[in-house]
């Protein structure tokens, strides 16, 4: 028998459990979506910080919360990228990218993933997925140039480069690529007025100078070569290498007086460096050999030098070429040979050790000896 008072009842204890689950529920995810901020930001303060570890495992959290989360498979994706864990963030990118394909962000990064692996065709692939999402962005079409650069596809690097230019100017790193860009295309002189637009923006940007002092060498103007590694020296006084590259750029000038002049300088500002030692070395060995006789007083300024060297815990098969050269120079040649046995024997070889090993071995009628370094050296 219907009573309207028993079913108003039931109807009422219905709608309250169905408001109370309801309002349950709704807590709930409001309390999910809170935990899941929280894990983002500490995630993020973490990243921030380089403490990698930190970020992953928040990132982690994120999205153990939320499976669905685009933004929290990027961020520990870049985490694992930054960390140089490439396949994870790898994995992650991709899954980002599922989530929502119109992402970009995702996208590049993809990028850059794959260009830190050395997959620059398929960098370059994801970089015009990019700009087909958003074409004015001058830094992704600076690192499209990249990629096609070291793809080897210089026109369409080249035509990538000009793009990220005519919409950021003063973007130097993308002047700097198309320097090299054209530098590898044999276009010197297009090469040349971009690495000199480089140092016009940024005269402190080292990559550009030294780009642009090599390739000025290479192209037969080395005293403008020289003014280059001599700014760079002077911009960066704390570096011995600075000094020694002007040094020997001298050197290879036969400019030796010059050349002992800027490495005795070096060595002032650097007396402990092993590096400018052997650079002074191998100026004196220069010097030496640069008249008609052996300079005898230049052989043992050298040997000054080298024998320290040599000495010192793990010499480079460098070092220890410059040091058996100069023993061979003063008529030593059982001690070269002995020397340059050592550098054949250090990793990454000189090329000139074979070849003194070669004479010093011949000298000594150790014919077996030199014939087997002549072809070592042939197969340089």
């Amino acid at each position: 028998m219907y009573h309207p008072a028993v079913h108003r009842t039931a109807v009422i204890t219905v709608a309250l459990t169905a408001l109370v689950a309801g309002v349950s529920l709704g807590w709930v995810d409001v309390r999910q979506e809170r935990e899941f901020r929280l894990l983002i930001a500490e995630g993020d303060r973490a990243a921030a910080a380089r403490r990698e570890v930190e970020a992953v495992e928040a990132f982690s959290g994120a999205i153990a919360l939320k499976p669905d989360s685009m933004l929290a498979y990027l961020n520990r994706g870049e985490t694992y990228r930054r960390r140089g864990d490439l396949d994870a963030a790898l994995r992650d990118l991709s899954q980002a990218t599922s989530l929502d394909p119109t992402a970009p962000q995702p996208i590049e990064r993809l990028g850059d993933v794959s260009a830190a692996a050395g997959q620059h065709a398929r960098a370059a692939g994801f970089y015009q997925r990019y700009l087909a999402l958003d074409d004015r962005a001058a830094p992704v079409l600076y690192k499209l140039g990249l990629a096609q650069y070291r793809a080897g596809r210089l026109d369409d690097a080249v035509e990538a480069l000009r793009k990220a230019i005519a919409m950021d100017g003063r973007l130097v790193e993308a002047h700097y690529a198309l320097g090299m860009t054209h530098r590898a295309a044999g276009e010197h002189d297009d090469a040349v007025a971009a690495l000199l637009r480089v140092l016009e923006i940024d005269p402190t940007f080292a990559a550009g100078r030294e780009e642009l002092a090599d390739l000025l060498t290479d192209i037969g103007r080395r005293r403008d070569g020289i003014e280059q590694l001599e700014a760079l020296a002077a911009l960066q006084p704390a570096r011995p290498e600075r000094l020694v590259s002007v040094g020997l750029a001298y050197s290879r000038l036969n400019q030796h007086e010059a050349a002992i002049l800027t490495l005795n300088r070096a060595a002032e500002r650097h007396p402990d460096s092993r590096l400018v030692r052997v650079a002074l070395g191998e100026a004196w060995l220069a010097m030496a050999e640069s008249g008609t006789d052996i300079d005898a007083a230049a052989v043992r300024r050298a040997i000054e030098m080298l024998a320290p060297a040599a000495r010192e815990p793990n010499p480079s098969s460098h070092t220890l070429t410059l040091y058996g050269r100069a023993q061979l120079m003063t008529g030593n040649a059982a001690a070269a040979e002995q020397t340059l046995q050592q550098a054949i024997a250090r990793l990454p070889v000189s090329p000139d050790a074979f070849r003194y090993l070669a004479a010093a071995a011949t000298r000594l009628g150790h014919h077996a000896a030199a014939q087997q370094a002549e072809a070592s050296l042939a197969r340089f």
